[in-house]
């Protein structure tokens, strides 16, 4: 069977859009090709700045026949008195192109019936193709797209070109002006010329002959090849290497289509600027590589990846070093600047500076982070209150700075070199550059309490700020993260091991907005669920039992830690046959009680000897479960509540729940409430299927 080769030409691609897109081209032709039942091998998605490309190994050359059945009216409405087509039969026919003598009737569960039975030839792959081509350029999507011309489609950049190889046949069709066709192009500068595609199979090896590698990992090899080569050959770095940032790598990876490296040095005074500020201003800039010593310090020296062949690499490197220099400039002249004035003279300009238009300025919020990080460290360690609340003064006023003003991921990192440069304690500083981690899924959490707990404050405070005026994602629209928000949130207090009240939290920080937010105890139920489902989504992801996880956080969830306690023993329990046995039959009681809320028992109306064997192991569990429970040892306490399996199942085999006697039936609804509530200290079990 033959291969596809389709490729879209265009101008440069931003190097962000290139992997989303090429996913998005696998995706999309899969969900075709299922459609129109288009069998196919491996499909292998290309890129590079110029290109995105798809091959597809052995797809079909023609669709399988299909045998239809096609049920149309009923007999009595299809056929006239003297057995004649009616309107109704007629119209069947005609609606399906079919002749009226290939109509039969066919006995269903509800009568007869016409049906048309034929047969749907396929049709052949090559005449489908040029819709599904031209649909998979239309259904790409980008960030930010554009128009150009007279075109109507809006695509990343302008379209140059399409290749659409079918074998060696051309599928032909026409995008935009742009008629498909075998004929690609090379590298921009290298080899700008177009040149014919043979075939999938050669469509590599060909563009490696015009000095394009198509194949992002194998870019992605070469690209760390020519940066590591390239330190190794300056006799100035003899003991260093290059910091390797696999996000700045994946942007190179897909900056160029042939790279090439080259070593340069900067001056040395620069080393005494932030390391941050160094790496930040050659990575988010210029693009380049930091070199470090063994220890990962700093060396005066950088890496760029060039997107054309290097001829004369001492030129090169001093062009890279000129544009570096510059930059470098700028940034020790923001640092220097900023350092003549301590961060805490910038405080009440943050007056200027706007938070959430309903919630008020930075100001505000940083009042209100001092007074919420105080409440914090007053449950966590009291001896922090002190350096706590000090960072918390401090920690948003960098922002008014010019360095952060020029880098803003510098936030928090500057703040801290300021505040170590004015004399603060070292814990406020750390606590300052700390405060903003973790920035993103799977990223460090602060090393230090005081970090922790201002970070903690700091969240709180926009989480529920947003939901006291409303402003609750929904969809994709998160305009403040809320959700990363709210995971970094838990991340800290799992890790840390920190055992707060949420609720008791989010009222306070509620609290202190005043009137400008909904304090209500919606709001709080509101921000509270919206962090436990969190919880529960990313518990579930991490490979966490899923009815476990909803067994744990539907009963209790005010405090994360304890959660995941008991979520942790439910987990371990699971597998225990009487254990899933007590668990059906808690479904049972739950099913049973209704909307029933008292428990008190009078033992004077069990008279059944199986309901009083069943009270005897309630009150045997009871006493054991909630002292295992009172140290939060929740394995045990599970493993206590097993021992009224067995006399549930005889409570129930013998025992009418609804007994006639009012007293009675009540005495025993009471006995199983009690149970229900019992089983509910440590999880609704009733969330496990089996």
């Amino acid at each position: 069977m033959p291969d596809l080769l389709f490729e879209i030409g265009t101008e440069e691609i931003p190097a962000g859009y290139i992997a989303p897109a090429c996913r998005q081209l696998e995706n999309n032709f899969r969900r075709m090709a299922q459609e129109m039942t288009l069998g196919h091998g491996k499909i292998r998605v290309l890129a590079t700045p110029r290109r995105l490309a798809l091959i597809v190994a052995d797809l079909i050359e023609k669709q399988a026949d299909i045998e239809e059945e096609l049920l149309g009216p009923s007999k009595k409405v299809a056929y006239d008195t003297e057995g004649n087509l009616s309107k109704a039969g007629a119209g069947f026919a005609r609606s399906k192109g079919a002749n009226p003598t290939e109509l039969q009737v066919i006995e269903t569960a509800k009568g007869e019936y016409l049906m048309l039975k034929r047969t749907v030839k396929g049709r052949e792959t090559i005449e489908l193709l040029p819709d599904i081509l031209d649909a998979l350029i239309n259904t790409l999507s980008f960030p930010k797209s554009m128009h150009w011309g007279l075109k109507r489609l809006s695509f990343a950049r302008p379209l140059q070109w399409i290749v659409a190889l079918f074998g060696e046949n051309i599928v032909t069709f026409t995008h935009e002006g742009i008629e498909s066709s075998n004929t690609s192009m090379g590298h921009r500068f290298h080899a700008n010329t177009s040149f014919p595609v043979t075939s999938a199979v050669t469509y590599e090896t060909q563009l490696a002959e015009k000095d394009v590698v198509v194949d992002p990992g194998k870019r992605r090899e070469m690209v760390l090849t020519e940066i590591r080569q390239a330190v190794a050959e300056n006799s100035t770095f003899s003991n260093g290497h290059v910091q390797i940032d696999e996000e700045l790598l994946d942007t190179v990876t897909n900056l160029v289509e042939t790279p090439s490296g080259v070593c340069g040095t900067f001056d040395k005074k620069f080393l005494r600027l932030v390391p941050d500020v160094l790496i930040t201003s050659m990575r988010v800039n210029q693009k380049y590589f930091p070199v470090v010593d063994e220890k990962g310090g700093l060396l005066p020296g950088f890496v760029a990846v060039n997107n054309t062949r290097v001829n004369n690499v001492d030129v090169t490197r001093r062009g890279h070093q000129r544009v570096l220099r510059a930059r470098l400039e700028d940034a020790l002249f923001f640092y220097d600047s900023d350092r003549e004035s301590k961060l805490s003279d910038h405080i009440d300009q943050l007056s200027g500076i706007i938070f959430q238009a309903k919630l008020g300025t930075m100001l505000e919020k940083k009042n209100r982070l001092v007074k919420l990080s105080r409440l914090l460290a007053e449950k966590i360690n009291s001896a922090l209150v002190s350096d706590c609340c000090r960072a918390a003064e401090l920690c948003k006023a960098d922002l008014l700075s010019d360095m952060v003003g020029e880098f803003p991921s510098l936030q928090g990192v500057m703040g801290a070199d300021y505040a170590e440069h004015d004399g603060e304690p070292a814990g406020v500083a750390l606590a300052i550059r700390e405060h903003y981690m973790p920035k993103r899924a799977g990223a460090d959490i602060p090393s230090s309490d005081t970090g922790a707990i201002l970070g903690l404050a700091d969240r709180f405070d926009t989480i529920a700020g947003c939901f006291g005026i409303g402003q609750i994602p929904t969809g994709s629209a998160d305009p403040f993260a809320l959700r990363r928000q709210s995971l970094a949130v838990i991340r800290i207090i799992n890790e840390k091991g920190y055992r707060i009240s949420l609720e008791e939290i989010i009222a306070k920080a509620l609290s202190l907005y005043g009137n400008k937010v909904d304090a209500s105890s919606t709001t709080i139920d509101k921000t509270t669920a919206f962090i436990r489902d969190r919880f529960i989504n990313d518990a579930v992801k991490e490979g966490n039992n899923a009815e476990a996880v909803e067994a744990a956080a539907s009963v209790a969830f005010d405090d994360i830690v304890d959660c995941r306690e008991r979520m942790d023993a439910l987990s371990a329990i699971r597998s225990d046959e009487s254990f899933a046995v007590l668990a059906a039959s808690y479904k049972r009681i739950r099913n049973i009680i209704g909307k029933n809320s008292s428990s008190d028992v009078n033992t004077a109306l069990l008279t059944e000897k199986e309901e009083k064997e069943l009270y005897s192991f309630y009150e045997e569990a009871a006493v054991e479960m909630k002292k295992h429970i009172a140290v939060r040892d929740y394995t045990t306490a599970l493993k206590a509540m097993l021992i009224m399996k067995e006399p549930v199942d005889h409570f129930f085999d013998v025992v009418m729940v609804m007994a006639e006697d009012k007293a009675v039936r009540a005495n025993r609804l009471n006995l199983l409430t009690g149970i229900g509530d019992l089983i509910l200290l440590v999880g609704d079990i009733s969330k496990f299927q089996k």
